[in-house]
């Protein structure tokens, strides 16, 4: 029986080539209490092993949290294995603006304590409590009211290559580094304003609704889907389009093009750039923005110090970044000493 992946990344892409059909990259999640969770996630993977699913997926005591791929001939049996389950039966499936084959190259599922690292104690607040859902219309609506004000639930290597129009974006590293910054910057507006918020695909807004609900915010609202579900909509529905940039999604793509607006800049020289990198560094993987001209120039390297490491023999690469672990740091993209040009 196997529980676990076998293949390399590289291995599985040799394969995704030689099959030669389309994949759809999708994401959903659901809260839900789930009492064990160990077994609920070996049998997620034993089921999308069979339909060779790849992706992302985090499994606890309260809920899902998945980002995957499926072969777009398997869509339909994944959706029957969904609806088999009691609490995400007829869930909404967050299907990518972008379509990639190659957007998710293993198939991991995981049991964590949280499917979001939110760092709020469940206990003290009722998580039920939502906020409204709003639909692309109704956040239109609410963006243009002078009575809204509308934040960015994500991070900041997210929102600084896309995001809402007039949408406060909090410079911070983490989900839960934003919650408390933004209570205290809209602490004098929780009775008098629209509290409007939105993420990628709805599963932060889910939590902070309730929690700034709980922290006394009488209006509260959330797009429904996220950026994934409103692009979905706009494009269907002949609406006007609010999102300008790119939304940074967490798999090889990195990001989907809402609009044809790039807002941010190649950390490396300056010039209008919205195109994600990952240092190629073993040691380092920082993630930062890299123009075509940069990376042709630094080797896909976000310094001179990484780029002189690249080229020593593999094994010195191997003991220099012994005992070492990249961990969030690789976030720090802007905030990086090593980048000239910084947010």
């Amino acid at each position: 029986m196997q529980l676990y992946n076998k293949l390399s990344a590289k291995e599985r892409a040799a394969l995704i080539d030689e099959a030669g059909e389309d994949r759809i990259t999708i994401s959903f999640y659901q809260y839900h209490h789930i009492k064990n969770p160990q077994i609920f996630r070996d049998k997620l993977f034993l089921e999308w092993n069979e339909l060779n699913v790849l992706g992302r997926t985090y499994v606890s005591y309260e809920g899902i949290n998945a980002q995957i791929s499926v072969p777009a001939e398997n869509f339909n049996a994944l959706k029957d294995q969904l609806d088999s389950i009691s609490f995400l039966k007829d869930i909404r499936l967050n299907v990518a603006v972008e379509q990639d084959n190659k957007s998710f190259l293993k198939l991991k599922v995981k049991v964590r304590n949280k499917i979001v690292a939110d760092g709020l104690n469940d206990e003290t607040f009722d998580v039920t409590n939502k906020g409204v859902h709003v639909n692309a219309k109704q956040f239109n609506e609410l963006l243009s009211d002078p009575n809204t004000i509308c934040v960015d639930m994500r991070n900041h290597y997210e929102s600084e290559i896309g995001h809402f129009d007039g949408a406060v974006t909090p410079d911070v590293d983490t989900f839960r580094d934003s919650l408390d910054i933004i209570e205290e910057d809209l602490k004098d507006h929780k009775e008098d304003k629209n509290l409007l918020m939105y993420c990628t695909g709805g599963i932060r807004c889910e939590k902070a609704s309730a929690y700034y609900k709980h922290k006394g915010f009488k209006n509260v609202f959330q797009l429904e889907g996220g950026i994934i579900e409103y692009t979905r909509q706009v494009q269907s529905e002949g609406l006007e389009n609010k999102f300008i940039g790119k939304n940074f999604v967490f798999d090889h793509r990195r990001s989907e093009r809402i609009s044809e607006d790039v807002i941010s800049s190649c950390h490396q020289c300056g010039k209008p750039c919205d195109t994600h990198t990952n240092c190629v560094n073993e040691a380092c993987h920082l993630l930062f923005i890299q123009c075509d001209e940069c990376a042709e120039k630094m080797e896909n390297t976000c310094s001179v110090e990484c780029q002189d490491i690249i080229h020593l023999p593999f094994e010195e690469q191997k003991r220099l970044r012994k005992g070492t672990h990249n961990s969030n740091k690789i976030f720090k993209k802007g905030r990086s000493e090593k980048l000239k040009f910084k947010k």
